[in-house]
């Protein structure tokens, strides 16, 4: 059905969306796009809307706790600078492969049972990685959840846009949108509490009683529902896409360690590439793919997609990078170093309704020129601070200007992507730009940690040069690179030396911190071209033929 809400305007739809950390665009445009084919009564709304929220939290918290609970993991289980690349990729690279058939699993079987199921797998999961023993099991396990998040994430945005009608539905986005958002704003403070005063697999285990609590309130209150009209499943384009992108990120980060003339890293780039390139050659030509080629006609379409490739893959690396830069260079403890982006978050919230405003005034290309540009400058800034100075005076600059950045992004980014094609497509088009965000993510972390790795290593080997370290010592520094900041020097050498190493260490991490803020820069700078270059100007949406095709004024 065409996206229209007889109240409330479409632009308004952006508006409503709250930028959260780990919370990709056009959430609101999955739920906007359901036809309310199951409508809850009014006594129901609060449970559904309780179900969906603590279910949506599952996800949204876990991937920020992670980040902030990954130094402790990498310390706790001797965890490499590669597992603990993993433990993030393992999870995000299920996540984004099979999203968007995850929404059509529910489509076809119940929106309700793969919702459940969703969150038994991911509470289930859950449990693995909480009592997991070593950094393998723990990938394994995350992989797993990635699996249960691939089930949950789209079935509560569909549940709510099958449960509300119309009339009912702009203000169940608002309260999903804003309940939401500060879940996932106090994940990686509530993460960074659990890490340092229980344990790091407090983290996971969290889960478990909010998975009861959703499945309880879902079985007993959320009303089942189905898409008689719905589109066939797209297996082989969903496994060319896991396949595809799990070789790519594979290669990418065994780079770091085997370098790029190893065999297994060709070999598995090459595989990747050729099976992503299957998957856009059975997209092609599938009657029901689950990510149609013919979405990227839309000139606004193709650049929306291509801004939130470039700026989210920017966005991805600098959350994953930082929280390791706070602790093990700055000794931030794990509650304060989870607290660090709260501004990022309250300026977003702030900014958010101001920042959709602008839309029908000026058209969505100037905010998506000037907004990756402004991010790009708070990129650049967290290049400057070095190993020492108070919070306030270092990182608090930039998260300012990225958020300030960031917030004039979201809103305008999912009015254009929900604008930029027909209304019957506007589902697909939420869960597509909503997809490419992840995927941004999954490649962005081994992307960057090329960077790091290198800036890294040739800074260390500068600065231990001059120490005159024994061959011995050299050859244990050597293989404890691996760790990045959480490297250390080597056993037998006297206590200045010590000193002199772990300052080095220290420093040499914070060069490739650094560098990987210039690349996550650049990303957004070049974002910001493409919408320069691709975005059409102020646009008017008009009706032709019963759908919503953008003319330039």
């Amino acid at each position: 059905m065409p996206i229209t809400n007889n109240h409330k305007p479409t632009t308004v739809l952006a508006e409503d969306t709250l930028a959260n950390i780990g919370r990709p665009p056009c959430d609101e445009g999955v739920i906007k796009s359901g036809r309310g084919s199951a409508p809850c009564g009014r006594a129901s709304e609060t449970w559904v809307l309780a179900a969906t929220i603590i279910g949506s939290a599952m996800a949204f918290i876990d991937g920020t706790i992670v980040n902030v609970a990954l130094p402790e993991i990498q310390e706790r289980l001797g965890a490499s600078g590669t597992d603990a690349q993993w433990i993030v990729e393992s999870y995000a690279l299920f996540l984004a492969a099979l999203i968007l058939i995850g929404g059509s699993l529910g489509d076809h079987f119940g929106r309700r049972r793969m919702f459940c199921l969703g969150v038994v797998v991911f509470a289930a999961a859950s449990v693995w990685c909480g009592i997991s023993g070593s950094p393998g099991q723990l990938i394994v396990a995350r992989a797993f959840q990635g699996v249960g998040g691939a089930l949950l994430v789209p079935g509560s945005l569909a549940i709510i846009g099958a449960s509300f009608d119309e009339a009912r539905r702009g203000k169940a986005i608002g309260t999903w949108s804003g309940f939401s958002g500060m879940t996932a704003a106090l994940g990686p403070v509530l993460g960074g509490f659990l890490v340092e005063n229980v344990s790091w697999r407090a983290a996971f285990l969290i889960n478990v009683p909010l998975a009861a609590i959703v499945l309880f309130i879902a079985i007993k209150h959320v009303p089942e529902s189905r898409d008689p009209d719905a589109r066939s499943l797209d297996i082989p384009g969903a496994a060319l896409a896991a396949l595809g992108l799990g070789g790519v990120v594979f290669g990418l980060i065994e780079s770091s360690a085997r370098g790029f003339s190893d065999f297994l890293v060709i070999a598995s780039l090459v595989l990747g590439v050729a099976f992503l390139a299957g998957f856009l050659f059975v997209e092609k030509r599938s009657r029901e793919p689950m990510m149609p080629l013919s979405l990227f006609r839309s000139r606004n379409f193709s650049g929306a997609n291509l801004l939130t490739l470039l700026l989210y893959a920017g966005l991805g690396g600098s959350l994953y990078f930082f929280p390791f830069v706070l602790i093990q260079v700055h000794g931030y403890s794990a509650t304060a170093a989870g607290s660090a982006f709260l501004p990022f978050v309250l300026i977003t919230f702030l900014l958010s309704r101001w920042a959709g405003g602008l839309v029908p005034r000026f058209g969505a290309r100037l905010p998506l020129v000037i907004g990756p540009t402004v991010a790009a400058a708070g990129f650049a800034m967290f290049a400057i601070p070095g190993t020492e100075g108070s919070y306030w005076t270092t990182f608090f600059p930039a998260v300012v200007v990225m958020g300030t950045g960031m917030a004039l992004v979201i809103a305008p980014l999912t009015t254009t992507a929900l604008n930029s094609v027909e209304g019957r497509h506007s589902g697909l088009a939420s869960g597509v730009n909503n997809a490419v965000s992840r995927t941004a993510t999954l490649l962005a972390i081994p992307l960057l940690g090329l960077f790091v790795f290198g800036a890294f290593s040739a800074t260390l080997d500068s600065r231990v040069e001059a120490l005159n370290l024994p061959p011995e010592a050299r050859q244990e520094l050597e293989a404890e690179k691996a760790n990045l900041g959480a490297a250390s020097a080597p056993e037998g050498l006297d206590a200045d030396t010590v000193v002199a190493v772990e300052t080095a260490i220290r420093e040499s991490f914070v060069s490739g911190f650094r560098l990987a803020m210039v690349v996550a820069a650049g990303l957004a700078l070049a974002s910001a071209v493409a919408a320069g270059i691709m975005l059409e100007g102020k646009v008017r949406p008009e009706r032709v033929g019963g759908s919503r095709s953008p003319s330039p004024t």
